[in-house]
């Protein structure tokens, strides 16, 4: 089989072989047994270890920003949390970053199943879902380095103001361009509203589109995808679950939610939790719909710009196929019908939070 750094995620073969061998329980692993996986996500490359169960997560590079030993550090950190939830992959070992090895790469439990087809796993990747929000939530200097914010309404306005500097160059059409203003608008108002509240938090996946959750034959929903965890909003994660740019983002399985399934989400969700969380978080849900719509819109306009010029997620580092189909769908997302129907599905689900 050719193998190319691209299938690797930009780690040398040879080197990536090597330090998988010095692991006792791979030690007898041959090339042949490194099996690349299908290219669905910008950040990782995936690589199947045949005959042992485990998965190799190589990352590309960092989404948070950081250098490649504090990453592998989170990421492991991510996992071993959240598996607690008995709703996503075990730690198995990780790889340190070296010459040939940019990145490191994590070794993980494989998911055996499918894709989760839609609607019909939606009450399954609620009760995933909750299961991970209902873990423990640590005192706040032990939950380093997985992230926590003091604000994580303002911190998550200011992610979005970030991205939004990228609109105006993503060559958005001027009326699509208006609603996002718009939007931003009202994102700012909304968080000056909330200020002085207390936001609920707990452990949360961040990347919560139902692309990236496996449904086992049992019909267990696995998230599978922790690069991005921190102490943050449970009902961001449930939003991402459920707008459409998530649930159209994976080819495999897109679909467009009607409000009814959107609402029969929530309702499975909910009944998987303790009554004090329902009534804690259950206003926060309608509102954070849109507020995490515009965080993907504003990301997508992020990477329509800096796919072009070179940065980690562009055509040089990823299967160009796979890129020009991220392309198209993002470029869909953008379509001013598109975000004026969605937008009027954010109205006509005002009762998202309730009973």
């Amino acid at each position: 089989m050719h193998k190319t750094p691209t299938d690797f995620g930009g780690a040398d073969f040879k080197v990536l072989l090597s330090a998988i061998r010095k692991l006792s329980d791979f030690a007898l692993i041959n090339e042949d047994d490194l099996e690349p996986m299908h290219a669905k996500g910008l950040v990782h490359a995936h690589v199947r270890i045949n005959g042992t169960g485990a998965v190799l997560r190589i990352p590309r590079y960092s989404a948070a920003g950081l250098s490649p030993d504090l990453n592998i550090s989170y990421q492991a950190c991510c996992f071993r949390r959240a598996s607690a939830s008995g709703h996503t992959p075990f730690l198995v070992d990780t790889l340190d970053p070296c010459d040939g090895l940019p990145w490191g790469a994590l070794i993980v439990t494989e998911i055996f199943g499918s894709v989760p087809p839609l609607p019909a796993s939606l009450p399954a990747i609620a009760k995933a879902l909750a299961a991970i929000h209902a873990l423990e939530v640590p005192a706040r200097t032990e939950r380093l380095p997985i992230p926590s914010f003091e604000d994580p309404l303002t911190n998550t306005l200011e992610n979005i103001e970030g991205q939004a500097g990228y609109l105006k160059k993503a060559g958005i059409a001027s009326r699509s361009l208006v609603q996002l203003e718009e939007e931003l608008t009202r994102a700012r108002e909304f968080v000056e509203k909330k200020r002085k509240e207390n936001v609920p938090v707990a452990l949360v996946g961040t990347d919560t589109h139902p692309g990236n959750f496996m449904i086992r034959p049992d019909g267990t929903a696995i998230f599978v995808d922790l690069e991005k965890t921190a102490y943050g909003m449970p009902a961001i994660d449930l939003a991402h679950a459920s707008v459409y740019t998530s649930t159209m983002w994976d080819p495999d399985i897109a679909t467009e939610l009607t409000d009814d399934e959107v609402r029969e989400f929530y309702r499975h969700y909910f009944l998987e939790l303790p009554d004090t969380h329902s009534t804690e978080w259950r206003p926060w849900c309608e509102p954070l719909r849109r507020f995490t719509w515009l965080r993907t819109m504003t990301w997508c306009a992020k990477w329509q710009v800096e796919s072009l010029e070179g940065a980690n997620w562009s055509v040089a580092n990823n299967d160009p196929a796979y890129i020009k189909k991220v392309r198209r769908r993002i470029e869909g997302y953008f379509d001013a019908d598109t975000i004026e129907r969605v937008r009027s599905g954010f109205n006509s689900t005002m009762d998202i939070g309730c009973d």
